[in-house]
């Protein structure tokens, strides 16, 4: 009996120890980690299973994708930390000042670990599950020294839909052992690919503008925590080895030294691990850190340490033969990021006390010595609608400002201008102070002209945020006291006589445009004035939109209007009479009608699915407008004469149906071609669009025998010489054409390439130009330099009944640059009416 008792107690402590057991990710999902690709829903599950049986993990869902998927981040401590979450936060918010309050210096390192950002790059979401289970391994005695400083937060997935795209691609199309033949079908994903969101966003260049709504939800999460150190997981071409930091230059200025030697620290213990395994990895070159959107530059701009771990793997499926002859598994990457992760962490625990001292030390000098050449910036507020975009931009990046200043009279530089001048303000300009947490994200969001130390760059160069929104910014190399006030007093909303023959409406931003989409949606007829116009003591520029009685039959007419008015916060102004006192009475001939259009936008093969994607987003989710999408291989069996619109985002076209295109534009069509769709259309009869020749002479001959005497070490930096990586330019615009309605004379165009075009003949109007001296800011090769210089970037033909805008340049760049909305929508709505 005694015995039997025994066997009892010794079985219910087996069983006991059993039920403790805390499943590996190979063990919960059924299968051996790196054998198939994990459909996103079961790497939630695995989370929000380790949560619940592990106590040294909190999960939380901070958001959803566009397609609904869930958006998770779990937290990681240790027993004593786990329950202390948010006094561990809001101490950190109280390091960096953004919280007030004495903050203990004695605290847990944030350590924020970013997987899977570019859904084909899969690999890292695989790696996070296993980093996840050692964290929380009660066997992992290292790991759980490391909790006892630090906290870890992992988010498994930031772009779910990217990632289910590609595995729904991949795993019915496998074979039943990989095939690692490069040209196998596997690894050939379809259009548009899994790297980017649901409306093909580089989610990886989106975390200063948060235009996506997985950015936006990410990022208010991360702003509550500031980590001090941030890892954005990555995978690049399979053929080449791991990259992680030190990073490459340029970097930018305002990265302290600090944030320098922590990236070599990290290098060498990571450099450790991989020598110990006889793994490949290269650092300090390609990846640099310049681009403020980046998941490495953005954090590094907030006081983090931030650092891209690359692996390579992109196309590699289960397996890839590499250019060497050896063959890159799923398991050889998800070891490789796996053990990048660890060694962070370790890292981070090892180096805790410095990484938060150094935190303060950046916030502390943000607040009272901030970066930079100028220590206060004046938005004039010339524009609500653009001054609230900013203010928008600006409140979801923690940026501080205020509104009217007590000094009426300042003196700084015109960013327009490009001089120091004498201003006055006004009570509804934007006052920034440079003196503030933030200081160093602003200072980069606001210089003028990006400090480049080294030229071969990986992303655009220049992205001021006044030239980006259209807004005349003064700065000040004083600092100017900020208000209490963060928002400007708005009057009421007005009253409106009993009969009003019209309503008027300005049309200069992007509000107006979804004002008139919502208008023609309830089909209410709309006008516009292509001239301005003066009645009743109000102004109106060319452009303005007049919603008239007369054709719109609606009882309840003016009600509709005005509610609608409303819902978009438009100031209309009623018109009493069609009789104006300055310009043409609304029957004239120059008060055009606008049609309702069916808009056609092009997608699919050869089309540049980031191009697409922000002229879909700037349709469904910010204009609110139809927009039918149509496949590039299908527009030999389309209706043409279903569609007014048709949309040619950036793509190298294989199957234009150029003889329908070209009669469904001479009855009345109009087509908006952008990008390197216009090489398409050059020297393609009726299209009299031509590219500029660079006129040949000694110079060039001389360029030639130089080429021929070329180095081979530095063929990179002979390339640099014709490259243009995002640049500004002030271009010229006509703005009494539709195409150039609301803009002031002139936009500033972020130029991707060296595109120029010989101005447009007789049937045509040159409404975008480049003249000499329109350089702005950011980086240009010295050939390309040359090129870029009278000729046109913006115009439209006339094709008997129709017209072809042709938009050299993306208007809608990574949807951030706000100024160029309003030129593509004049392009949709205004343009041959």
């Amino acid at each position: 009996m005694k015995n039997f008792f025994a066997l009892i107690i010794a079985v219910c402590f087996s069983v006991n120890a059993f039920a403790q057991k805390i499943q590996s990710p190979s063990e919960f999902l059924g299968y051996k980690l790196g054998d198939q690709f994990t459909y996103h829903y079961r790497i939630v599950e695995y989370f929000k299973y380790i949560a619940q049986v592990s106590k040294n993990v909190k999960l939380q869902q901070y958001g959803t994708t566009n397609e609904g998927r869930p958006l998770i981040a779990a937290f990681i401590a240790s027993n004593e930390n786990i329950n202390s979450l948010e006094a561990i936060r809001h101490n950190n918010l109280r390091l960096s000042g953004i919280e007030s309050g004495t903050a203990d210096v004695n605290t847990q390192a944030i350590v924020w670990l970013s997987y899977n950002v570019h859904g084909n790059e899969p690999s890292s979401s695989e790696a996070a599950m296993l980093t996840l289970y050692d964290l929380v391994d009660p066997a992992n005695a290292k790991t759980k020294a490391w909790l006892k400083n630090t906290v870890v937060v992992i988010d498994p997935c930031i772009n779910p839909d990217g990632r289910d795209r590609y595995v729904n691609f991949y795993n019915p199309v496998r074979s039943a052992a990989p095939d690692a033949n490069p040209s196998s079908r596997e690894h050939m994903e379809p259009w548009p690919g899994g790297r980017v969101n649901h409306y093909y966003f580089d989610l990886n260049r989106d975390w200063a503008w948060q235009t996506q709504k997985e950015s936006q939800e990410r990022l208010a999460l991360f702003n509550q925590w500031l980590p001090q150190i941030h890892v954005d997981y990555h995978e690049q071409g399979y053929n080449a080895p791991y990259y992680f930091a030190p990073a490459a230059e340029p970097f930018h200025r305002v990265i302290t030294p600090w944030q320098k030697v922590f990236q070599n620290l990290i290098g060498h213990n990571n450099a450790k691990y991989f020598d110990q395994n006889g793994w490949l990895y290269f650092t300090k070159q390609e990846f640099d850190l310049l681009y403020p959107s980046y998941g490495d530059t953005y954090p590094l701009y907030n006081g983090s340490i931030g650092m891209t771990y690359e692996q390579g793997g992109i196309r590699g499926g289960l397996a890839v033969q590499t250019s060497d002859g050896d063959t890159l598994t799923l398991d050889d990457r998800i070891a490789h990021h796996h053990i990048t992760g660890l060694s962070t962490i370790e890292m981070a625990s090892l180096h805790s006390a410095k990484l938060i001292s150094e935190f303060k030390k950046f916030y502390d000098n943000s607040r009272t010595t901030p970066p930079g050449e100028y220590m206060s910036y004046i938005v004039k507020n010339d524009n609500w609608d653009k001054i609230n975009a900013l203010k928008l931009l600006l409140d979801r990046n923690g940026i501080q400002y205020s509104f009217g200043q007590t000094a009426k009279q300042l003196s700084g530089y015109n960013y327009f201008s490009g001089t120091k001048e004498n201003f006055s303000v006004a009570g509804s300009d934007m006052v920034i102070d440079a003196h503030q947490p933030k200081a160093v994200l602003l200072n980069v969001l606001f210089e003028p002209k990006t400090f480049i130390a080294d030229s071969n760059t990986y992303d655009i160069t220049a992205w001021a945020l006044p030239y980006a929104y259209g807004l005349k910014t003064y700065g000040l190399k004083q600092s100017v006291k900020m208000l209490k006030t963060d928002r400007p007093m708005i009057s009421d909303a007005n009253v409106y006589p009993s009969h009003v023959y019209a309503y008027a409406c300005a049309w200069k931003s992007l509000e107006d445009v979804k004002f008139l989409a919502a208008l023609l949606k309830q089909n209410i007829k709309v006008r516009y004035s292509e001239t301005a116009f003066e009645t009743g003591g109000s102004k109106f520029d060319a452009g303005s939109l007049i919603i008239a009685l007369n054709g719109n039959k609606q009882k309840n007419f003016d009600d509709l209007v005005l509610k609608i008015a409303r819902q978009f916060n438009r100031n209309i102004t009623p018109l009493l009479s069609g009789f104006v006192d300055k310009g043409a009475d609304l029957g004239s001939a120059q008060i055009r009608y606008i049609s309702k259009p069916n808009i056609m936008l092009v997608a699919g093969d050869g089309v540049s699915s980031g191009s697409m994607g922000e002229i879909w987003q700037l349709f469904e989710q910010q204009i609110g407008y139809p927009v039918t999408i149509i496949r590039s291989q299908d527009l030999n069996r389309i209706k043409w004469s279903d569609f007014d619109v048709a949309i040619f985002p950036d793509g190298n076209y294989d199957e234009i149906p150029f003889d329908k295109l070209q009669s469904w534009v001479r009855d009345g069509g109009k087509l908006i071609a952008m990008e390197s769709t216009i090489n398409i259309l050059v020297d393609k009869k009726g299209f009299n669009i031509k590219q500029k020749e660079v006129k040949k002479d000694e110079k060039a001959d001389a360029d030639k025998k130089s080429a021929s005497m070329k180095i081979y070490e530095a063929r990179d930096r002979d390339a640099i010489k014709s490259s243009i990586p995002g640049a500004i330019y002030k271009v010229n615009i006509d703005s009494t054409h539709p195409l150039g309605f609301g803009l002031p004379g002139y936009y500033y165009d972020l130029k991707l390439n060296d595109q120029l075009y010989d101005y447009l003949g007789d049937d045509g109007w040159n409404v975008g130009t480049l003249k000499k001296g329109a350089y702005v800011s950011g980086f240009v090769g010295q050939k390309t330099r040359e090129k870029l210089n009278d000729g046109l970037l913006f115009g439209v033909q006339t094709l008997g009944r129709g017209s072809i805008v042709y938009l050299t340049d993306d208007p809608l760049f990574r949807s951030f640059w706000e100024n160029g909305k309003l030129l593509f929508s004049n392009a949709v709505f205004m343009v041959g009416q």
